[in-house]
């Protein structure tokens, strides 16, 4: 299987989230337009159960390479999701 990158070819962005909506586990707990705290539960369990398993292969400079990239994943993803939110309140009040 080929590898598939993390980023567009053409704009460098970083498409993880694509990856995020073909999990059906993703789509199935937002098709009601809210994630309960079983959904929220379930969701850190196979979190929890990729990064023991991930972890347990990487060597030290690795593991501190995959940190970083976890760390700043989550940043971008929290900050998007901030900005999109500004975004919308702006496009409420201005039109």
């Amino acid at each position: 299987m080929a590898r598939a990158s993390w980023l567009d070819e053409e704009t460098n962005n970083p498409i993880i989230d694509k990856k995020v909506q073909e999990l059906e586990s993703f789509t199935a707990a937002l098709a009601d337009g809210a994630v309960d705290k079983d959904e929220l539960a379930a969701q850190e369990a196979r979190l929890v159960a990729a990064m023991k398993e991930v972890e347990a292969i990487l060597d030290d400079a690795q593991h501190d390479k995959v940190t970083n990239l976890l760390v700043e994943l989550s940043a971008y993803d929290i900050m998007r999701t901030l900005h999109e939110l500004q975004a919308e309140r702006m496009r409420q009040v201005f039109g």
